[in-house]
């Protein structure tokens, strides 16, 4: 089984009001292990790239502009991507960019059926508990001392084995069952995700903050029960 961890990162927050896709990164994964086959591409954005931006990932528009635009690569990237399963943290924001790319350029988007979201399985798993990608890779142990800046290749790397410690360590041979669909908060983007086998190969130690918000986690999902 092939799959693809990938990240992006991009000028803002909205491709329909003009912000753009700057970098992509993605990492294979043959039957849940890294094959060490990558893909990694600058992208110029044909425009300034806002403070705010150039502080989360570093690039700005005077190193970007000798790069490709988005339209001279996507080919690769889709060759790269194939049939293969997506994974990404956070996926629709990910994917809403690349597909609003590959919509200019006339490329028939990519089906959100065939994403997982580690956002979603981590917010199921840990409720209450943050899931960024450096508060996963703490829990997990992973070592992201390198991830002074948000990256596309780097944080799909890293990506790549917080997904495989969610699906149950990194353990050869494992297999699991796409079974349960869990849903986004956002609401616009269903993941088919490994849920219904999901094993605890390590066993974590939950912080009193932790604890804490747990706690309220689940009186607030009360609350809500109460009420109907």
């Amino acid at each position: 089984m092939r799959e693809i961890v990938f990240d992006t990162e991009t000028t803002g927050f909205e491709p329909s009001k003009g912000e753009k896709l700057v970098e992509i990164g993605a990492v294979e994964l043959i039957n849940h292990l890294p094959t060490g086959r990558t893909y990694h591409q600058y992208i110029n954005p044909l425009k300034e790239v806002p403070e705010d931006a150039y502080r989360i990932h570093g690039l700005s528009y005077d190193f970007l502009k000798g790069y490709p635009i988005f339209g001279q690569v996507a080919k690769d990237f889709l060759e790269f991507i194939g049939d293969s399963t997506l994974i990404a943290h956070n996926a629709s924001f990910d994917m809403n960019f690349i597909n609003y790319e590959l919509k200019v350029i006339g490329f028939e988007p990519l089906e959100k059926s065939r994403v997982i979201d580690t956002l979603a399985i981590a917010r199921a798993k840990f409720p209450g508990s943050r899931v960024s990608l450096d508060a996963l890779c703490k829990r997990f142990e992973i070592d992201n001392s390198n991830r002074a800046l948000h990256g596309a290749l780097l944080d799909s790397e890293l990506l790549a084995e917080v997904y495989l410690e969610l699906i149950g360590g990194r353990e050869p041979g494992l297999i699991f069952d796409a079974s349960k669909i869990v849903k986004t908060e956002e609401g616009n983007l269903t993941n088919e995700v490994v849920m219904k086998n999901l094993r605890e190969s390590r066993i974590f130690t939950l912080t009193p903050e932790e604890i804490s918000r747990h706690e309220e986690f689940l009186a607030k999902k009360l609350k809500l029960e109460n009420k109907w």
